[in-house]
């Protein structure tokens, strides 16, 4: 039951941060408004792409080194990228965001990316 767990939620966390990379790229306003940091209307550009390639280059990092490397180097990826969405939470509440946002989306992320290594060290 833990592996398929474990991997379960590796794959769905690699997935939902590669989405958020694409939406950034595809529709960038609304998706830096969801972020927590709206994008100012007369720029911004260099964040929004920034932000999209970032993040879905972590997605695809991640579902690689699941196929290819395996639960154990996942984790190590996991542990570390787990510091992305702590910096998140710390450039929201910097630069006007919520804290409902701040917390409640990075840093609750940050706490299931944790999670998410802590059950591929296991397996």
């Amino acid at each position: 039951m833990l592996t398929p767990t474990a991997y379960g939620l590796a794959i769905l966390l690699d997935l939902t941060i590669l989405f958020i990379g694409c939406r950034f790229l595809v529709v960038p306003r609304p998706a830096a408004a969801a972020y927590g940091v709206p994008a100012k209307a007369d720029g911004d550009p260099a964040y929004l792409t920034i932000k999209g390639l970032r993040d879905g280059a972590y997605g695809l990092i991640g579902l690689a080194l699941l196929a290819f490397a395996g639960a154990h180097a996942e984790a190590w990826f996991m542990l570390l990228v787990a510091l992305v969405p702590l910096g998140d939470t710390v450039v929201v509440l910097r630069n006007g965001g919520t804290k409902a946002a701040a917390f409640g989306i990075h840093f609750a992320t940050a706490v299931v990316v944790l999670i998410s290594a802590a059950l591929l060290f296991a397996v």
